[in-house]
């Protein structure tokens, strides 16, 4: 045991504070990106399915990518990977902080994935060898604390920089934390491995990245090129074959990276599911909200990132109530009540107008914050209870890993639908050829072309033509939760023995399950 837990040692606390610095930077690494998006599209010049791409780039590699990481850790050290993790993330912050055109940002952001898959699995995994058992609870808490905080301090701080500085600043606030964990690591953290754990499939990591790839290709290319596009119907019977694939060489191997057969279990299954949509709904939201506020309402950056913690403060209340709640009333009850409340946070969302003003949107934002963290936690705790012991590692990964699934579709599909309809009502009567396709790009674009032609109408049209496909995404995750909601409550289990004891602390999107 002592070779396993190392004396006392004081330096465990500032190791500690350097593995919280880089979650901290993973946690609110995508909310700052939302609300850099449309400042970005307009100096880039982003089409609304570019801005997909730039935050769909992150979350495909990010899902594609972690349960091998995770056994790359296990294998060859979990410290040498988590340094080489946020070595990775600090060189895409770099490329993003130098990028001048889209293609670029794209790339960070798929760099900075690869590193974020890295670390996520891998930082609460060093703990065990930093902490006795004694303090290792409260070391997981101060890690999870870290990860949830990152969800406010995304707006807040994406949105200072973007009043002071370039919208490159965003990138480069992650160099100074991530340069910090690598020292820490470095100096700090004992190395552990278990060579036993299932080897790294190579190929099965490639079916994953290749399909899940191809899949969010053709949903964001589908409202440009229409859904009969060949390239759009290639890609998407490609993402299918590679999936399928992907699911018959898991489903033969004797130890799968990806245990597809967990699946089966109604607790896991449901739960699993319930958790997905959450990501899918709160992913969405946040990617089309930020426009709204900016280029509808009018707010700067920072203004839009604090109006964006209504919805945050929402799923702080929710996250500190929760466990009472699920110790009365039971998971099942929780996870379904959670579920109508963000059904109808959403469907009182889809109502909004462009005279509806800010008082209206964080009512309904503050709705959704409490609906979430009364469905996700639970969700998470149930998916995890239902684990055997000695699958805890695969199910987590294959849990973390349905969840970012949910996140990218989020964006893709909900992007996708807010495109479509923002294009199809837009009016550019009079306006010539180029001016108007550039107008129909996006929200922020139209507002670009309306500056240099001084057409007030188009302003109009589009804010109208955006906050009515706004109400549309809102009134589709409504129903969504809805559906998911009778679906909970008809087949989630009833309380298990595992809903009695303590829920883990997984309030925050962005953190690993594995702990």
């Amino acid at each position: 045991m002592a070779t396993v837990t190392p004396a006392p040692d004081p330096r465990r606390w500032w190791a500690l504070a350097a593995l919280v610095a880089s979650m901290l930077t993973l946690g609110f690494d995508m909310t700052i990106l939302n609300v850099a998006l449309p400042t970005m599209a307009a100096d880039l010049g982003a089409s609304t399915g570019e801005q997909q791409w730039m935050a769909d780039a992150y979350v495909v590699v990010f899902a594609a990518l972690m349960l091998p990481a995770g056994l790359l850790g296990d294998r060859f050290g979990r410290r040498l990977m988590l340094i080489t993790g946020l070595g990775i993330f600090l060189a895409g912050s770099v490329i993003g902080a130098l990028a001048g055109d889209v293609t670029w940002v794209i790339v960070a952001r798929a760099v900075m994935g690869v590193g974020a898959a890295l670390v996520t699995p891998l930082a609460l995994s060093v703990l065990p060898a930093l902490f006795a058992p004694e303090e290792r609870t409260k070391a997981v808490g101060i890690m999870s604390a870290a990860s949830a905080l990152g969800l406010p301090l995304g707006p807040i701080i994406g949105g200072w920089l973007l009043d002071h500085f370039w919208w490159g600043s965003v990138f480069l606030v992650n160099v100074p934390m991530a340069a910090i964990g690598i020292a820490a690591c470095v100096f700090l953290l004992p190395e552990t491995r278990d060579p036993a754990s299932p080897k790294v499939d190579t190929v099965s990591t490639a079916l994953t990245a290749a399909g899940l790839g191809a899949l969010i290709y053709a949903i964001i290319e589908a409202p440009v090129r229409g859904w009969g596009d060949p390239l759009v119907l290639g890609m998407s019977g490609a993402a299918l074959l590679l999936i399928a694939g992907l699911v018959v060489r898991e489903r033969r191997a004797e130890r799968p990276m990806l245990d597809m057969a967990l699946l089966g279990h109604r607790g896991f299954l449901f739960n699993t599911l319930a958790a997905t949509l959450v990501m899918f709904i709160l992913s969405g939201l946040l990617f089309v909200l930020p426009p709204y506020l900016q280029a509808v309402l009018g707010h700067d950056a920072l203004g839009t990132g604090v109006r964006l913690l209504p919805m945050m403060g929402g799923l702080l209340v929710a996250t500190r109530a929760a466990q009472p709640v699920i110790a009365r009333f039971g998971a099942r009850a929780v996870v379904s009540a959670g579920l109508v409340v963000l059904a109808f946070a959403a469907l009182l969302g889809s109502r909004t107008t462009v005279d509806s003003g800010y008082g209206f949107t964080a009512l309904w934002l503050s709705i959704t914050g409490v609906g979430f963290g009364f469905s996700v936690i639970p969700a998470m705790s149930g998916a995890l209870g239902t684990l055997p012991r000695d699958r805890a590692g695969s199910g987590s990964g294959l849990l973390m890993t349905l969840r970012q699934v949910g996140a990218a579709l989020g964006i893709a599909l909900l992007g996708s639908l807010l495109s479509g309809v923002f294009r199809d009502r837009l009016d550019v009567t009079g306006l010539p050829a180029p001016a108007a396709d550039t107008a129909g790009e996006s929200v922020v674009a139209a507002h670009v072309v309306a500056e240099r032609t001084g057409s007030a109408d188009l302003i109009a049209s589009a804010n109208s033509a955006y906050v009515h496909g706004m109400g549309l995404v809102l009134l589709v995750c409504g129903i969504a939760a809805l559906v998911s909601a009778l679906l909970a409550a008809a087949f989630l289990p009833g309380a298990p023995e595992s809903e009695k004891e303590p829920a883990p602390p997984v309030a925050a999107p962005q953190e690993d399950a594995r702990q």
